[in-house]
């Protein structure tokens, strides 16, 4: 008789049987180990919230982790419970959660955006245009197979989503044909693969055994693959990957730097970037929440406060009404249309003597 599968095993089986990504797995069962050596290697059935409150913690006195990481242990340790021990957890109530702080995304200026892709080259720069163009999430654009490109409605289909969905969103018309020529590199080494007896690409469980085939076929091929074949972790066979992440972070941030770009962002404010021009430009927010994928409108309001407009509501600040001249008393001018250069007559402002408030002039 076989002995049965050990607890990390059988995390990793629990996390295949739902289908989670290969990167949610290696995070589940990474957690999981940390918390069982962190107690001493004591099983986690002789544990409860008292044990899991301490780890957590230790996370984020001593680790100094982020509120999102901090969550990220919390969802594997109840998984690991739930989902593999098949326990009850009625003492969740007594776990403290960490509160993520509510930030405002990293908004590049269109000028920012040319500057910083100009920098680039070859397949990252391909690759970051296109998220500029489309909102799409890195690793949306990285999963993409040849299928989902509809160039003759200039549409491409993001399937499996953040939250398992697809949706659609647009192929922009002035990278087409560099996307097209980069399908026909792609084309060629697929086909020197299938020569060398290669050129099979991962599917999904189900997709795998209904279409046998389908794993060599052209239309599944990942639209950016790796520049080398690999060995799948799961199936154990030899594959070509899509493109690494990693490569296009990195050479997205030295781009950034020679760009002179004094901002804080990744590849990932290209897609907050794409939602705020595209409110810039009048469109409407429901619109974007579909492009972007979103579930609820409320997180693609956030783009909102980004505008300098309150919201795209026009609102000017009361400085920008006001001249606060300089320390001699010099008359200064200011257009009386709200700041808008070559419309309308000047009103000249002069300091008062008296308390240091202004007073208007009208010009003759």
């Amino acid at each position: 008789m076989s002995n049965p599968p050990r607890l990390l095993d059988r995390v990793r089986i629990a996390v295949r049987t739902r289908h989670y990504s290969l990167r949610t797995e290696e995070a589940y069962v990474g957690w999981a180990k940390r918390y069982i050596l962190f107690h001493g290697k004591k099983h986690p059935s002789a544990m409860a919230a008292e044990e899991v409150n301490t780890f957590l913690s230790h996370l984020a006195v001593d680790g100094n982790v982020s509120a999102s990481t901090q969550n990220q242990a919390l969802s594997a340790i109840l998984f690991l419970y739930r989902e593999v021990l098949k326990e009850e957890v009625g003492w969740i109530g007594d776990i403290v959660r960490a509160t993520r702080p509510r930030r405002l995304p990293e908004v590049f200026t269109r000028d920012e955006v040319v500057r910083v892709l100009r920098r680039m080259n070859g397949v990252a720069r391909l690759i970051s245009t296109l998220l500029y163009g489309t909102g799409m999430r890195l690793m949306e654009a990285l999963r993409l197979r040849v299928k989902d490109l509809e160039f003759a409605r200039a549409e491409i289909v993001v399937r499996d989503g953040k939250g398992h969905k697809d949706r659609v969103t647009m192929l922009p018309v002035s990278i087409a044909e560099e996307l097209s020529s980069h399908l026909r590199a792609v084309r060629r080494m697929h086909d020197s693969d299938l020569e060398a007896g290669l050129g099979s690409v991962y599917l999904p469980e189900a997709l795998a055994k209904k279409y046998i085939n389908a794993s060599r076929g052209w239309a599944w091929q990942y639209v950016f693959p790796a520049k080398r074949i690999s060995l799948d972790p799961r199936s154990g066979e030899w594959r070509r990957h899509h493109y690494d992440e990693r490569l296009v972070q990195r050479a997205f941030a030295s781009a950034r730097s020679a760009a002179d770009v004094g901002k804080h962002a990744s590849v990932h404010s290209l897609r907050h970037s794409f939602a705020t021009h595209l409110l810039e430009d009048g469109y409407d927010i429901r619109t974007i929440q579909e492009l972007l994928g979103h579930a609820d409108v409320k997180t693609t309001m956030i783009y909102t406060h980004v505008l300098n407009r309150s919201g795209g509501r026009g609102v000017r600040s009361p400085l920008d009404g006001v001249v606060l001249g300089d320390q001699s008393g010099r008359v200064t001018s200011r257009p009386s249309n709200g700041g808008r250069p070559g419309e309308g007559r000047s009103d000249t402002w002069v300091e008062d003597s008296d308390g240091g408030q202004e007073r208007y002039v009208p010009e003759e």
